[in-house]
């Protein structure tokens, strides 16, 4: 948690954001104006960590996977979610393969459903980060163009469940992954409407968070611009979770609403939430799991 701030800090500082605007800011920047609307906007990003966590499960399942309840999926999922704070982007697909073979899931279908995930969400919260790309500045604006039309058209591609087939293989092949069957499935168009909502769920508790603070902003350009600088960090593979470049982002798509002290403040604020929000209750499981195996190890060493 430390690093985080350090870090952040350090790279929004560079932006131009300095010390002496931040305090100018005065408390209501750090502490929350409405507690009320910052508790609400915890609990809607938490349904939001919840509803990625079950969209894995049913992708397993639809992948010709057992099925997984939702509260054993959220709980999997959540553990893994740890390994996204170590740099590379594989110890989170990794570790959730790892718990799921325990759950009786084979490793390659909970591998394929964890990178197939990915690449939809990516391209579900790069739609909805398309307003704040396409209103941002020159080099922004030319991200948003280049997405619209990958996104657009892989919407499109998904309706069809051949074309769907080959763009999700090749997204494999780009994650370095293998495959799995069933990606020909009807799923696709549901898979990236899932996605699509559950993103809308992110960036709109992110616009709660932002209100709860006191802050004014339009409610679609604050709530595209988290969906958009979460794509930026994400592809920022050198980054742990986009550490420090989806602050700079999100500082640099907010100034033109909130200002720049503001819009700095909120990447901050936004990086620790996001941080707390996920890594308490993913902590929370972790314990609850290790008790419940170290339970089944001990009942099994008695029955021998």
């Amino acid at each position: 948690m430390v690093l985080t701030v350090l870090v952040t800090w350090f790279i929004v500082d560079q932006v131009g954001l300095g010390m002496e605007e931040l305090r100018a800011l005065g408390p209501g920047a750090w502490l929350p104006v409405h507690p009320l609307g910052a508790v609400a906007a915890s609990v809607l990003l938490l349904l939001g960590y919840f509803f990625s966590a079950a969209l894995w499960g049913r992708i397993v399942s639809d992948l010709g996977g057992p099925a997984i309840p939702a509260r054993e999926a959220v709980s999997l999922f959540m553990i893994a979610n740890l390994g996204r704070y170590v740099p590379g982007k594989v110890w989170q697909i990794a570790g959730l393969a790892a718990l799921a073979r325990a759950r009786g899931v084979p490793a390659a279908t909970a591998t394929g459903a964890a990178v197939l995930g990915q690449g939809i969400a990516l391209a579900a919260a790069t739609l909805v980060g398309l307003w704040a790309l396409l209103q941002g500045g020159e080099t922004m604006r030319g991200w948003g163009m280049a997405a619209t039309v990958i996104v657009v058209g892989g919407v499109l591609l998904a309706a069809t469940p051949a074309f769907f087939a080959k763009v999700a293989k090749l997204w494999f092949r780009v994650a370095r992954q293998e495959a799995p069957e069933g990606l020909g499935s009807v799923h696709g168009l549901q898979w990236v409407a899932l996605y699509v909502l559950n993103w809308m769920v992110y960036a709109f508790s992110f616009w709660v968070l932002v209100a709860s603070f006191g802050y004014g902003g339009n409610v679609l350009a604050v709530a595209s611009a988290f969906a958009a600088a979460y794509v930026v960090g994400y592809l920022a593979i050198f980054a742990p979770a986009g550490i420090g470049v989806r602050e700079v982002s999100l500082t640099v798509l907010l100034t033109p609403h909130l200002g720049l002290g503001p819009a700095g403040a909120v990447a901050i604020i936004a990086r620790v939430w996001t941080t707390v929000v996920e890594v308490v209750p993913a902590g929370a499981f972790w314990v609850r799991h290790l008790g419940t195996a170290g339970a089944g190890n001990a009942s099994e060493s008695h029955g021998e």
